[in-house]
C-alpha cells in the first residue's frame, strides 16, 4: 500500500512544482533544494517497495519501518495538497476587485508556513531513506496493469457445491415440531470456522420454498461484533414492521417486537454472533417469547461457546468440504468461459491449488476469481510455488489465518492502486452495506483515482470495482432503485482488510471506544467509522486523530452539530466526510476550514435546514449529495466558486433552485436535478436552462422541473450531453409547449425517457431518433392524441403510457404499414424487445387495433408480409381502462409471464373465470400469473 501512496505524491510534487513557477508564487526560502532531495530519497524508496511490501507479513520490523513511511506519505500528501489548494485561491481570488494588496500579506506568511512543513517532511524522509539499507530489500516491480478478465460478470452466488445434504438437514431442523413441550421457540446453531459457508447455508434454507410456507414472518439479522442490542432490536422490528422504527430504548423496542410476533410462527436468523455474554441474550430472549409454537432461532457462529450460552437445542457443525468439491468450485470460477484446451492443459496444477484450499469454500473461490486471468502454465505454477505458502508453517495456532494465505496471493497479484482501494473499505463496519457509486467517489477523494486517456476516474474506479468483486474481496451484490448496486465484504475478507490496515482504519460504536483507541493509537488513525446510538454523547478523544483524512458518522443522535464546530476546527485533513441521515440541522460556518474536503455525503439528513456560504471556500471539492435532505430549501448562493465539483446530487430534497454561476463548474459529472423558475420569487437568484450549455461531462440521469417557455432551452444543448443516460422533463402543466420540447433533444444515446406534464399536441420528432431507448415513460400528456410509431425503436424494453388523450391504439403506434409492392416480402418485427407494458387511464378508448391480425411471425396473407409483434412480452398491466372490450391476438400470442388488469370492466368479463367463465378465458389461461381487480 506505501507504493500507492507514494506514487501520486511524486506525481503531485512534480505537477505542484510546475504549477507554482507557472503561477508565479514560488516558496519563500531555499525550498528548492528540499524538494530535490525529497523526490530524490522518494524515488529510491519506491523502487524497494513492492519487496518490503511483501516482507512486512513476516518481519516486524519491516512492518513497522513501512509505517513510518506511510504516516511520512500521508503528511506529505497534505502539505503538497495545501500547496496546490493554496495556489488555486490565490489565483482565484487574484481575478477578483480590491483584493490584492490584502492578499499579498497573507500569502507571504502561507507561502512560509508551507515551506516549513516541507522542510520538516524532508529531514523524517531523509531518515527513512537511510534505514531502508538495512533490511536488504530487492529491486521487485509489481504489475501495474489491470489483467483482463475472462468475463466482466460476477460468480453466480446461487451455484453453491457441496451443501446439499447440510441444507436439507438445516430445512427439516426449521420445520420439524418444537423438541420441547415448555417452549415456544427452538434455537438452532451452526458453527463452523470462518468462510467455512454458515452464512451462505443459512441463506439457502432461508429462502427454501419449505421454509417460507411454514413460517408468517422471516427475519434476517446480521449480529457481528459488538452485540448491540439496541440495533439487533430495532433491525428485527424493521423487518416484522416493514419500516424504520422511531423507537429509542431498549425496553420500549423489545415490547413492540414481543407484540408484533405474539401468537405468530417466526423464523429469526442471527448471523455472525461473536459475543459469550450471557447478560446480553438475556436481555433479548424475554421478547421473543409469546409467539407460535414451531418458532425458531437459526444462529451462525464461529465459537462453540456461543452456542452454548444461547442454549442450544440443536447444534449442527459445518464441516470443511472435501478437496474434490473444494476442486469443484475453484473449476467454476477459474475456468470460466475457457476452452476445452486450456482447461486440460491446466487442470492438474489447478487441482494441486485447490487443494491448499484446506476444505474452505471461500477459499477456493478466491483462489479461483485469482486464476481467472491467469493465462499460461508458468503464471499457475508461479502461484502454486509462491513462498506465501510458507507462512502455514508460522502460523499453525491461527487456525483462521490460515485463509489470509489465498487471500494475500489474490492481493499481492493486484496492482497496487487496486490493492489500495480494496484496503480503504476496511474502515467500513463489518456487514455494512457499501454503495458502490459512493465508494468510488471516496477512493476519487482520497486520491486513489487518477484520469487516464481511458477514461473519467469514475470510469477507472468501475474497473477497479469490478477485478476486485471477480477475485471475490466482495459479495452480496444487490441493486437498489436509487443508490444503483450495493454490496457486502465477508467477514473473513473484513478481517484480513483489517489486519492490513492496522494503525490506518478503524470502527468504534459507543461500546469499544475505548478499547479499540486502545488497541490502535487514535492519533494514527486515517480513516473512521463511529457507530453511536442516539443516548451517547459525541467522544472528544476524537479530536486526538489530526491526519483523520476520512470519517463516517452513524448516528441519529441530535447534539452531534453542537460537536461539529470543534470537530472540524481540530481534524482539517479530512478528505471525505459521511454524516448521512443524521439529525443536524445546520453545517456549521468552520467547514470553511476543512480546505482539504473533496467528498461531503448529507443525503438523508432530514431536518437539515442550511449550509453556510463558506462552504464555496471548498475549492477541492468533487461531491456533494443533498439528496432527501426535505427540509433543505436552498444551496449556498456562491456555489459556482467550486470549480472542481464533479457531483452534484439533489434529488428528493427541498432545494427550490440551482443558484446561478453552475455555468462555471465544468467538470460536473452528475447533475440529478434541475429546476426552471421564470416568474417566480426566485428568477433573479437562479440559473436557467442556459447555463448547462457548457456542462456536456453531465452524465447518469437528469430530472429537469417546471418546464415552461423555449427561452434558453435550446442553449441548453442537451444533445451534447453524450454522457446523458436518463433524461425526465417535467413541463409546467397549464402550457403548450411544442417548441420547447423540440429545443430539448437529448443525446441519441439515452437509455431513460420520462416526459410528464407535456401540454403538447404530438411528441417531439427527435423521439424516434433514440435508437437506444430501453425505457420509455409518458405521463399525463393529455393533449397528445397520436402515438409515433414507437414499434420501430430497436432497443425499447419496457414502455408506460398514463393518462394520454389517445384516440385509439393501431398499426401506426407499431410501426407497421402495408407494402405497396405485393410482389415482395417484408419481414417486420415491431417492439422486438418489448418485455414490459403498462396503459393507464384511456378511459374513451373502445378498441385496441389488432385483434384481426393472424398470430404473431406468421404470414399475412393480404400484405404478403412476415409480422412479429412484441415476440418478447412478459408483463402487461392494464389499469382503468373501462371501455376496452378485447386484447389484440399479438398480445394474447406473446410469451406473457404476468397479466394484471384493473378497472377493465368489459375485459374482466371477456376473459373471467371467478363468477361465470368468460367467452375467451380460454386464450389467457396459460399464462402463469393473472390478477383482476376491480377498483
Amino acid at each position: 500500500m506505501a507504493e500507492a501512496l507514494l506514487s501520486p505524491i511524486l506525481e503531485q510534487l512534480i505537477t505542484v512544482v510546475a504549477q507554482q513557477v507557472r503561477e508565479e508564487v514560488s516558496l519563500v526560502g531555499d525550498v528548492k533544494k528540499q524538494v530535490d532531495k525529497l523526490k530524490s530519497n522518494l524515488l529510491a524508496i519506491q523502487s524497494v517497495l513492492e519487496d518490503a511490501d511483501r516482507k512486512q507479513v513476516k518481519d516486524k520490523a519491516v512492518r513497522d519501518w513501512l509505517h513510518k513511511l506511510k504516516d511520512v506519505c500521508y503528511d506529505m500528501d497534505d502539505v503538497l495538497d495545501e500547496w496546490s489548494t493554496a495556489i488555486l485561491r490565490w489565483k482565484m481570488e487574484e481575478a477578483e476587485e480590491n483584493t490584492r494588496s490584502r492578499q499579498k500579506m497573507r500569502c507571504v506568511v502561507q507561502r512560509r508556513d508551507i515551506a516549513l512543513k516541507i522542510k520538516e517532511v524532508c529531514e523524517k524522509v531523509d531518515d527513512i531513506a537511510k534505514e531502508r539499507a538495512m533490511y536488504g530489500f530487492y529491486l521487485y516491480k509489481a504489475t501495474d496493469e489491470l489483467q483482463r478478465l475472462t468475463t466482466t460478470s460476477f460468480v453466480d452466488e446461487s451455484s453453491v457445491i457441496g451443501r446439499d445434504g447440510e441444507k436439507r438437514n438445516v430445512v427439516s431442523q426449521l420445520v420439524a415440531e418444537s423438541s420441547q413441550e415448555a417452549r415456544d421457540v427452538d434455537v438452532i446453531s451452526l458453527v463452523g470456522l470462518g468462510g467455512i459457508g454458515k452464512t451462505t447455508l443459512a441463506k439457502l434454507a432461508f429462502n427454501d420454498a419449505k421454509v417460507t410456507d411454514h413460517f408468517e414472518k422471516k427475519i434476517w439479522v446480521c449480529v457481528s461484533d459488538p452485540f448491540d442490542e439496541v440495533r439487533i432490536a430495532k433491525a428485527i422490528l424493521e423487518e416484522l414492521e416493514g419500516r424504520a422504527s422511531d423507537l429509542v430504548g431498549l425496553q420500549s423496542l423489545l415490547r413492540r417486537v414481543s407484540e408484533s410476533i405474539k401468537g405468530k410462527r417466526f423464523l429469526l436468523v442471527l448471523d455472525d454472533v461473536w459475543t459469550e455474554n450471557q447478560g446480553q441474550w438475556e436481555q433479548l430472549k424475554p421478547s421473543l417469547t409469546g409467539c407460535a409454537r414451531g418458532s425458531r432461532i437459526l444462529v451462525t457462529t464461529r465459537k462453540d461457546a456461543v452456542a452454548t450460552m444461547m442454549e442450544t437445542d440443536h447444534r449442527i457443525n459445518i464441516e470443511k468440504l472435501s478437496d474434490e468439491i473444494c476442486r469443484s468450485i475453484f473449476n467454476h470460477v477459474a475456468f470460466q468461459e475457457r476452452s476445452e484446451d486450456e482447461r486440460e492443459r491446466l487442470t492438474d496444477i489447478g487441482d494441486k491449488i485447490a487443494n491448499k484450499c484446506k476444505g474452505l469454500p471461500l477459499a477456493a473461490k478466491v483462489l479461483g476469481g485469482l486464476m481467472q486471468s491467469k493465462r499460461t502454465r508458468e503464471e499457475w505454477e508461479r502461484v502454486l510455488s509462491s513462498e506465501l505458502w510458507r507462512l502455514d508453517e508460522v502460523d499453525r495456532d491461527q487456525v483462521e489465518r490460515r485463509i489470509f494465505i489465498p487471500l494475500l496471493l489474490s492481493y499481492y497479484d493486484l496492482p497496487s492502486v487496486v490493492r489500495r482501494c480494496f484496503l480503504y473499505c476496511a474502515m467500513f463496519p463489518k456487514d455494512y452495506e457499501i454503495g458502490k457509486y459512493e465508494l468510488v467517489k471516496m477512493w476519487i477523494a482520497q486520491g486513489y483515482l487518477k484520469e487516464t486517456s481511458g477514461g473519467d476516474m469514475e470510469l477507472v474506479g468501475e474497473q477497479y470495482f469490478q477485478v476486485l468483486a471477480a477475485r471475490s474481496f466482495f459479495q452480496d451484490f444487490e441493486t437498489d432503485k436509487f443508490e444503483g448496486k450495493k454490496f457486502k465484504m465477508h467477514d473473513i475478507v473484513h478481517d484480513f482488510a483489517h489486519h492490513m490496515t492496522k494503525n490506518e482504519c478503524l470502527t468504534v460504536d459507543v461500546n469499544n471506544l475505548g478499547e479499540a483507541t486502545v488497541e490502535t493509537s487514535i492519533e494514527r488513525v486515517r480513516h473512521l467509522s463511529m457507530m453511536l446510538s442516539e443516548e451517547s454523547s459525541f467522544p472528544v478523544s476524537i479530536h486526538k486523530a489530526k491526519g483523520l483524512r476520512s470519517l463516517l458518522i452513524d448516528t441519529r443522535d441530535p447534539s452531534l452539530g453542537a460537536a461539529l464546530p470543534d470537530l472540524f476546527k481540530q481534524l482539517t485533513c479530512i478528505r471525505s466526510l459521511n454524516l448521512t441521515g443524521s439529525s443536524i440541522k445546520e453545517i456549521p460556518n468552520e467547514v470553511g476550514k476543512l480546505i482539504h474536503l473533496r467528498h461531503l455525503n448529507l443525503a438523508s439528513c432530514m431536518v437539515l435546514e442550511s449550509l453556510p456560504e463558506t462552504m464555496c471556500d471548498l475549492c477541492n471539492l468533487q461531491s456533494l449529495d443533498v439528496t432527501w435532505c426535505r427540509s433543505l430549501k436552498q444551496l449556498p448562493n456562491a456555489i459556482g466558486k467550486l470549480i472542481k465539483l464533479r457531483h452534484l446530487q439533489i434529488y428528493g430534497s427541498g432545494v427550490a433552485f440551482i443558484p446561478k454561476g453552475i455555468e462555471r463548474i465544468t467538470c460536473l459529472r452528475t447533475l440529478d436535478w434541475f429546476t426552471v423558475c421564470g416568474g417566480r420569487e426566485n428568477e433573479s437568484k437562479a440559473a436557467n436552462l442556459r447555463e448547462l450549455k457548457n456542462l456536456n461531462h453531465i452524465g447518469g440521469s437528469l430530472k429537469i422541473w417546471n418546464l415552461q417557455d423555449a427561452s434558453g432551452a435550446a442553449e441548453a444543448q442537451l444533445k451534447n450531453k453524450k454522457r446523458l443516460l436518463c433524461l425526465e422533463l417535467n413541463f409546467y402543466y397549464n402550457q403548450e409547449n411544442g417548441i420547447l420540447i423540440e429545443a430539448l433533444q437529448p443525446p441519441s444515446g439515452l437509455e431513460y425517457l420520462t416526459i410528464c406534464w407535456y401540454r403538447g399536441l404530438e411528441l417531439p420528432n427527435w423521439m424516434m431518433t433514440l435508437t437506444s431507448l430501453q425505457v420509455l415513460t409518458l405521463r399525463y400528456c393529455e393533449n397528445v392524441e397520436v402515438l409515433p410509431p414507437l414499434g420501430r425503436l430497436p432497443n425499447l424494453e419496457s414502455l408506460e403510457l398514463r393518462s394520454l388523450k389517445l384516440r385509439r391504439l393501431d398499426a401506426g403506434f407499431l410501426g407497421i404499414e402495408k407494402d405497396e409492392n405485393e410482389g415482395d416480402i417484408a419481414r417486420v418485427t415491431a417492439f422486438p424487445k418489448l418485455k414490459k407494458l403498462e396503459i393507464w387511464n384511456l378511459k374513451e378508448v373502445e378498441e385496441w387495433d389488432g385483434i384481426e391480425r393472424r398470430s404473431v411471425g406468421e404470414e399475412d396473407a393480404n400484405t404478403t408480409s412476415i409480422i412479429s409483434i412484441m415476440p418478447q412480452l412478459r408483463q402487461l398491466t392494464i389499469r382503468n381502462w373501462p371501455l376496452l372490450r378485447a386484447l389484440p391476438d399479438y398480445v394474447l400470442a406473446a410469451p406473457l409471464q404476468e397479466l394484471f388488469l384493473s378497472g377493465c370492466r368489459n375485459l374482466r368479463k371477456r376473459y373471467g373465470k371467478e363468477e361465470e367463465m368468460g367467452e375467451d378465458w380460454q386464450k389467457i389461461s396459460h399464462i402463469p400469473n393473472i390478477y383482476f381487480h376491480d377498483i
